[in-house]
């Protein structure tokens, strides 16, 4: 028998279930097609897959033939680490579970650098996110608008001939053409230390020119994972960030983007976004996160060393919607 999946509805007399859609049956060779509906198995919301991006995936809890030690530009000691190919994809979140997963996961992510005219330094498409293969559960409706989404129908239209029975649009294709070298993510980066696994995607997001030097800003998304049951909380973050241009900055702070989250059994993950800029067009990041346990005792999460490296052949500032 079908297993359906349901979500709450809110009515006077309390929250009830209703039927969404019925699960499919999850992919474990090849990729999921644009107009994919799907469950997120570590956030819970339902989104719909808008394009695939093969990424490469540097994981260091992976034993590799290499295994001496070697020394980065920054002097960081480091094992060898082989990347292997990835698939992610961009999908849309639903509106409706936004506010239920503000908690555990930024639904305002994917940001992008205004264009000079623009007084804002960054703008943000809210509900848009990146999804690894693995963590898609796939299923399948018979509405014809199963998703909300101020652009689910712009880029999205509904043809009941085809399966998925949701077809990209020319906005969309449009769209993934004209912002391709600012949302697509190239390398993919992981480590666990005592548990806690850390993941970072780094986005390269352009070049500004301030007072006669160039300024390249990238954004960085870092998902923490309890994989143990025993309950923590993170309280500090160590960055250290080498430029190109020879410098080293070390950045100490509480928490992260303001939270200090507490990683349960029952919430086991965390995921939000930040920024860094450089005078230099490629570097590279590391450090580590102070979590404490119940007991009041700290120990320190490796983030794993990732690099900033930007797109040499850009000619055109990200556009974001405009088209």
């Amino acid at each position: 028998p079908p297993n359906y999946l349901s979500a709450p509805r809110n009515r006077p007399e309390g929250k009830v279930l209703e039927t969404v859609g019925v699960f499919e049956a999850p992919k474990q060779h090849g990729k999921y097609e644009t107009g994919q509906l799907f469950l997120h198995s570590v956030f819970g919301y339902r989104g719909i897959v808008l394009f695939p991006w093969q990424a490469r995936l540097y994981d260091r809890d992976v034993a590799s033939p290499v295994t001496e030690k070697s020394e980065n530009a920054a002097g960081h000691g480091s094992k060898e680490v082989k990347g292997k190919t990835h698939t992610y994809y961009q999908v849309l979140i639903d509106a409706r579970d936004c506010p239920h997963i503000s908690q555990r996961s930024q639904t305002e992510a994917v940001t992008f650098l205004a264009n000079h005219d623009d007084s804002r330094a960054l703008y943000a498409i809210p509900g848009l996110d990146y999804v690894s293969h693995e963590d898609i559960l796939p299923y399948s409706s018979t509405d014809q608008v199963p998703i909300q989404h101020e652009l689910f129908e712009r880029f999205l239209m509904y043809d009941q001939t085809k399966v998925p029975p949701f077809v990209a649009r020319d906005t969309l294709c449009a769209w993934q053409e004209k912002n391709h070298p600012w949302l697509e993510l190239s390398d993919v980066h992981r480590e666990t230390t005592e548990n806690i696994r850390v993941t970072v995607i780094p986005f390269y997001m352009g070049m500004r020119e301030a007072q006669n030097s160039h300024v390249y800003w990238w954004r960085y998304c870092i998902r923490l994972e309890n994989l143990d049951s025993e309950v923590v909380q993170l309280r500090e973050r160590h960055w250290r960030i080498f430029s190109l241009s020879g410098t080293l900055e070390t950045v100490r702070g509480r928490g992260v983007v303001g939270r200090e989250p507490v990683l349960s059994k029952e919430q086991p993950a965390f995921q939000y976004s930040s920024h860094v800029s450089l005078q230099a067009s490629s570097g590279h990041m590391w450090g580590t996160f102070r979590f404490e346990r119940p007991d009041g005792s700290h120990f320190d999460v490796r983030i794993p060393p990732f690099s900033l490296e930007s797109n040499k052949d850009e000619k055109t500032p990200p556009s974001g919607l405009h088209w």
